[in-house]
């Protein structure tokens, strides 16, 4: 039987709900929000853009095409190797360029002939594309060329698909503009020609048949008389690089998966923390009494032998109830100063002399349970003399 006073099983159901939706809908929000960025992050293979793949996601149909054209295609897949694969007369094609280190970028910048960059990073942008800063990402698919590069004019329209966009510095050639930054940048630097494309996609075997993708690939690529494709490969586990730190290593969704899972736990804290306010009266559970609440604390403190704050408490309680008996201010009874005037007026109306009465109320700690309780019978005492007097 479920009296009046007892909560019935769907009130504390319908509690604990009310207390614990705000999480729930948290953490419900930071799973939407990583199912999003996961959705709209595209999925990166081992095999994307290497010119050996037949998969879709692949390169091999367009090395193919540039081989059967005369353009002989040369795969590296480390970057020291390139180096002494390329020549004044050679564009280096560099994919995957998350892969590379800084000791590769510093090898890569001393390699001869043109450079064309797949879908580059920053850090690939500042050690070979001086100047070139990366824009934002787009999802415009199809545009015409927009610029005087006569391997963009001849190819036309060219689709994209999910693509980087970049801010040029004066003086480069820029293409497909989307949202007015190009996804094509051709800068001359160093006595060669940098060439950054934006999309990775345009070049694979799956789309290479789309509008004017093959055409923009070969006449780019095409340019001079051999082709070193750089790909590199993937370190190895537990390869020391050295040049990257892991968090560099760590994909951008992850750091904002993590970001937003602290701002939620620190909104969470802050909604579920107490609040502060006045303070409020509230009647206790249950009514102890005094007696009970001195021999519990007494309890403790024998339990954890703590005869200095037992003796300070004692004499504490004894001082503020004689000074108001000597007609001094209770206000003295915790000042340091007006000890002597307590003891000297203590002193003259008992019987004990004024040492005594000193060590009693501010005297030092008792060494053991025995000097306690004799305390404890001589501040009663002192007391009792005090009032009868």
């Amino acid at each position: 039987m479920v009296t009046a006073s007892e909560p019935t099983a769907a009130q504390v159901a319908g509690r604990r709900w009310r207390a614990s939706r705000g999480v729930v809908f948290a953490i419900l929000a930071m799973v939407v929000v990583a199912l999003v960025l996961a959705a709209l992050r595209p999925s990166s293979k081992v095999q994307d853009l290497d010119p050996t793949s037949p998969s879709p996601g692949g390169t091999r149909a367009l090395a193919e095409i540039l081989r059967q054209r005369g353009t002989p295609v040369d795969v590296v897949r480390q970057a020291d190797d390139a180096p002494g694969k390329t020549s004044a007369n050679t564009v280096l094609v560099v994919t995957r360029p998350e892969r590379l280190t800084d000791t590769d970028l510093d090898r890569l910048r001393a390699t001869a002939g043109d450079l064309l960059l797949i879908s580059p990073g920053q850090d690939v942008l500042r050690a070979l594309a001086p100047g070139v800063e990366r824009g934002s990402a787009t999802f415009e698919e199809t545009d015409e060329p927009g610029c005087g590069l006569q391997a963009a004019t001849l190819a036309g329209k060219v689709r994209f698909g999910r693509s980087e966009t970049y801010e040029a510095p004066s003086g480069a050639t820029s293409c497909y503009l989307a949202d007015d930054l190009p996804r094509v940048v051709q800068v001359g630097t160093e006595g060669r020609t940098v060439t950054v494309v934006g999309s990775e996609e345009a070049f694979t075997n799956e789309e290479l048949d789309e509008e004017g993708n093959a055409a923009l690939a070969m006449n780019l690529m095409g340019a001079r008389a051999s082709v070193v494709w750089l790909i590199p490969d993937q370190p190895k586990p537990g390869s020391n690089s050295g040049d990257k730190s892991m968090g560099d290593l760590v994909p951008f969704g992850v750091k904002l998966f993590f970001f937003q899972l602290f701002i939620a736990v620190v909104l969470v804290a802050l909604w579920r923390s107490r609040r502060l306010g006045p303070v409020v009266a509230e009647a206790l559970p249950v009514v102890v009494r005094s007696a009970e609440a001195v021999e519990g604390r007494s309890r403790l403190y024998r339990a954890h032998r703590a005869r200095d704050r037992a003796a300070d408490a004692l004499r504490s309680g004894a001082r503020e109830r004689v000074v108001p008996l000597l007609g001094l201010p209770r206000s003295a009874a915790q000042d340091p100063a007006s000890a002597h005037e307590i003891v000297t007026a203590v002193t003259q109306r008992t019987a004990y002399d004024e040492a005594t009465v000193g060590a009693a109320l501010y005297g030092p700690e008792p060494v053991d349970d025995l000097q306690l309780v004799g305390l404890t019978d001589l501040l009663d005492d002192l007391e009792r003399q005090v009032r009868d007097s």
